[in-house]
C-alpha cells in the first residue's frame, strides 16, 4: 500500500456527537449513543441518520484507512469508514455484529440502502482496518485482520463531481454501551487497481 499520513482525530468533524470520547494521542475511545444508526428505507421503511462519523475531505485519487477495535458482542454493533456526500449519499463499510456473527459488508446509499455481509467470525479480538479508495466514479473498499491480506469488500458507484468527506464511524442500535477504540486514521493515495 502507498505511503500515508495520520490524520489527527481533531482534524474531523462529527456528524453526530458520540455519548463519550476518550483520547491519549494515539488512540480514540468513542462510546455509541444507543440508537444511533445509519439507513435509509429499503426493507425496513425507516430512515436513521443517527450514526457518530468523525469526517474529513475526501478527494478523487485519495484512500483513507480506519483501524479499530470492540468487543463485538452487542446486536448490531458496527464500526468502520464512512463516507458521505449528504444525508441521502453516503456510504458505510466495516464490521456489524448481528445474530451471534461478525459480518463485514457495506452499505451503499443513494436516497435508498443497500447492504452486502459475509461472515469474519475468525476476526473477533482482532484489530480491524478498512480502507476506502476514491476513484472518479466509484468508491473501492477493501478490508484486512491485523496485517492479514487486504480482501475485497465492495466496488461501489460514487460520483466523483461531489465533494465528499469520510473517516471512522460507529453506532449502536440497541445498547448505550459500545465503546470502540480507534487506533489509527490515515490518508493516502488511493488504490490504482482491483486485482
Amino acid at each position: 500500500m502507498p505511503e500515508s499520513d495520520i490524520i489527527p482525530w481533531s482534524e474531523g468533524s462529527w456528524t453526530h456527537a458520540p455519548a463519550h470520547l476518550a483520547s491519549d494521542g494515539d488512540h480514540l475511545d468513542a462510546t455509541a449513543v444507543e440508537g444511533s444508526d445509519a439507513w435509509r428505507h429499503t426493507a425496513y421503511g425507516f430512515v436513521h441518520d443517527t450514526e457518530h462519523a468523525l469526517l474529513a475531505p475526501l478527494e478523487v485519487g485519495e484512500a483513507m484507512d480506519v483501524s479499530f477495535r470492540a468487543p463485538w458482542d452487542g446486536q448490531f454493533d458496527q464500526a468502520g469508514v464512512f463516507v458521505r456526500t449528504d444525508d441521502e449519499h453516503w456510504i458505510k463499510a466495516g464490521v456489524e455484529y448481528a445474530d451471534g456473527h461478525l459480518g463485514l459488508g457495506a452499505v451503499v446509499t443513494d436516497i435508498r440502502s443497500d447492504w452486502s455481509v459475509g461472515y469474519v467470525d475468525d476476526w473477533h479480538g482482532s484489530e480491524i482496518t478498512v480502507r476506502v479508495s476514491r476513484w472518479p466514479d466509484a468508491v473501492i473498499v477493501r478490508a484486512r485482520a491485523d496485517d492479514g491480506e487486504w480482501r475485497l469488500v465492495r466496488v461501489a458507484p460514487f460520483d466523483g463531481e461531489g465533494t465528499a468527506s469520510a473517516g471512522p464511524f460507529l453506532a449502536g442500535p440497541t445498547r448505550s454501551e459500545l465503546v470502540v477504540r480507534f487506533t489509527r486514521w490515515t490518508r493516502s493515495t488511493a488504490d490504482v487497481a482491483l486485482h
